[in-house]
């Protein structure tokens, strides 16, 4: 081989070493961390999902690790062997970034796994329900992000065909159940149509999301609102957010009845719905039912649970100071609102549950909560649960404190939300229980 010869192989070696090696040396510390991120799932308990989640076909996965670099949240997903696999499903909050950067549709969102099912009302891909004119956008179908929210009730509303002249009737064209981020969506898309409709909430502009704890990230991707233009912040928190939904509302001239239940939806024979309201009946060809998935907490079925002292809200933390408060709960919602309580003058705040870590919580909360330990502003009572609410104390029953009353003034709740499944039924609306499929 002459000297030449041996150069040019000299240098495509290095070539290609410079190439690949940086590669090589990625791909090794992305599995390191997915092994580290792995261990911490499993002891925590977010390797089982809850809801949406993340799954992976490996026979389509070439291990690109573009899954990886999209998702906001942390530890979701990883590689092992290179190939892609859900490390941490119950973190996912459905964003869906994932299954649209994989080059190959080697990823799918899916409901439930082979054990463990989620009950998701029967829906079309157009939105409707197995009962024409009736559609379901947002959280009841098992998206509650809001940016994914926003788009749902924008299609759905999109692809409604416009009927003719009014009916003799005096029907509305569409009805909108809800006024959180579907429905404010579904809503002005309608109203830019130029549709006759009615928008009904049960409490005030923003839904359910005026529930959630003060500066709670609510928003991790820009949103475009129909009618008003491009939402750009990247993050932004409960009170931002509601600020500028209330901005959208009242710059569109868009009319929200709000402070009112929905307690029926009725198919009329000659086609067309009756909307029962508090009372009131609306006629409409079409209904959109932009309600919350989790509308209906959770109780705990104890003694004492209908005194005035137990919550499953917390809207305004400053408004308890110089208080002994327990929260029930291991998830987000328990976490943030222990935290929020906790900053308040003078509180003594307690979280009992009845695992043994906020295996539901996601990592920057459990980090807070974890902190606010150390600093001595929250304890938390593990393997504990409530068996009785007093005025001044609650009853308490835990492996190392036995069952004894602990004072306190204040209960607050967070063990969930249940499907609001007999108003569905009484709709005639179907319910599928998901096995790992979407």
């Amino acid at each position: 081989m002459s000297s030449e010869t041996l150069l040019v192989w000299v240098i495509g070696l290095v070539l290609v070493a410079g190439t690949t090696l940086p590669f090589v040396l990625r791909q090794r510390r992305k599995e390191r961390q997915t092994l580290e991120a792995e261990a911490r799932a499993k002891l925590e308990g977010l390797d089982i999902p809850v809801s949406l989640h993340p799954i992976i076909d490996a026979d389509r996965c070439i291990g690109t690790g573009s899954c990886l670099s999209v998702c906001p949240e942390n530890d979701i997903l990883g590689i092992r062997s290179g190939q892609a696999l859900a490390v941490s499903p119950a973190n996912c909050i459905g964003h869906g970034l994932c299954e649209r950067s994989c080059p190959v549709e080697a990823i799918q969102l899916v409901f439930g796994t082979e054990k463990r099912g989620v009950d998701i009302p029967r829906i079309r891909e157009n939105f409707e329900t197995n009962v024409p004119g009736l559609f379901i956008v947002g959280e009841l179908g098992g998206m509650g992000l809001i940016r994914n929210a926003f788009e749902q009730g924008r299609q759905c509303v999109e692809n409604i065909p416009r009927n003719g002249s009014p009916p003799d009737d005096g029907s509305l064209d569409l009805v909108i159940v809800g006024c959180g981020p579907a429905g404010i969506s579904a809503s002005l898309t309608a109203q830019n149509r130029g549709m006759r409709i009615a928008v009904l909430e049960r409490e005030d502009i923003g839904g359910t999301v005026r529930h959630y704890p003060r500066k709670k990230l609510v928003m991790t991707e820009p949103v475009k609102v129909p009618g008003y233009g491009k939402i750009g912040a990247r993050e932004m928190v409960k009170e931002d957010l509601i600020q500028v939904w209330e901005e959208v509302v009242e710059r569109s001239g868009l009319e929200v009845t709000t402070g009112v239940t929905v307690t029926d939806v009725q198919s009329l024979p000659g086609g067309g719905f009756r909307v029962e309201a508090d009372g009131k009946a609306y006629r409409a060809r079409r209904v959109v039912l932009a309600i919350g998935r989790r509308g209906i907490p959770r109780k705990l079925g104890i003694p004492g649970e209908d005194l005035s002292n137990v919550a499953y809200a917390l809207r305004e933390p400053e408004a308890y100071q110089g208080d002994r408060i327990l929260v029930v709960g291991g998830g987000d919602s328990a976490v943030e609102a222990g935290l929020a309580l906790a900053e308040q003058p003078g509180n003594e705040v307690r979280i009992a549950y009845r695992g043994t870590s906020f295996s539901r919580a996601k990592a920057k909360n459990r980090q807070r909560a974890e902190r606010a330990v150390d600093d001595g502003l929250l304890s938390v009572l593990w393997s504990t649960e409530v068996v009785e609410n007093r005025v001044t104390e609650v009853l308490a029953r835990g492996p190392t404190m036995g069952e004894r009353p602990l004072p306190n003034d204040h209960l607050f709740v967070f063990a969930g939300g249940e499907l609001p499944t007999p108003f569905l039924e009484r709709c005639g609306i179907q319910i599928d229980t998901k096995f790992g499929e979407r």
